[in-house]
């Protein structure tokens, strides 16, 4: 029987708190909001460290929910080892190119989420991973301010404050140290896998 789902790694809760302050900022600009998945389609990398929170948010579930959200993500896991044979020996991306990364993204971009409930929701949304947390705040480059996703298109008139920037940026150093001290303590050679992997069922 499931229990009282956990509260998520501090870390987690801050990303948390920083978008809600981020969103607060750009008057509006934000538009996620619940029934919007576009974010939820297709595979990209996660680190280990979000893998553990989802492994801990899973762990909170039904026994039925949990098996529903594992078996969509073994059924993903399989089609992408038939095209990507060299998943079966390690999940682990480290050794991976920039260009077959891409490449396996846009070969399974039609893949939602293992965890997309059918009415748009997140079955593990308290042990989201880091990235999903922080989708929908306008991304910069080169002094130029681009829409987060392919809803949020338009360029938006506010800039996100500089505050915000620097403060996104101390979070970027907290979880590659939080990263890195987990690579030391359970002796892993890897960082990120794909995001179906992580809900893989694991021993505990």
């Amino acid at each position: 029987m499931a229990g009282t789902p956990p509260d998520p790694p501090p870390l987690y809760q801050k990303t948390d708190h920083w978008f809600q302050r981020a969103t607060a900022a750009l008057l509006g600009e934000v538009p996620c909001k619940l029934g919007c998945t576009s974010c939820c389609i297709g595979p990209f990398p996660i680190t280990l460290l979000d893998v553990q929170t989802l492994q801990q948010g899973l762990a909170s579930l039904s026994p039925d929910h949990r098996q529903r959200i594992e078996q969509r993500a073994i059924e993903q896991t399989a089609a992408i080892e038939a095209s990507f044979p060299q998943l079966a020996n390690t999940d682990l991306l480290d050794n991976w190119s920039d260009q077959d990364i891409d490449r396996l993204v846009t070969e399974f971009h039609h893949h939602p989420c293992p965890a997309l409930e059918t009415d748009g929701r997140c079955g593990v949304y308290h042990h989201r991973p880091l990235v999903c947390r922080s989708m929908g705040i306008p991304t910069e480059a080169q002094g130029l301010a681009h829409g987060a996703c392919e809803v949020q298109t338009f360029i938006p008139i506010l800039r996100l404050p500089t505050s915000f920037r620097e403060e996104e940026e101390r979070l970027a150093q907290e979880e590659a140290a939080a990263l890195d001290a987990l690579r030391r303590n359970t002796g892993s050679t890897g960082e990120e896998v794909f995001l179906p992997y992580g809900f893989l069922p694991r021993e505990t």
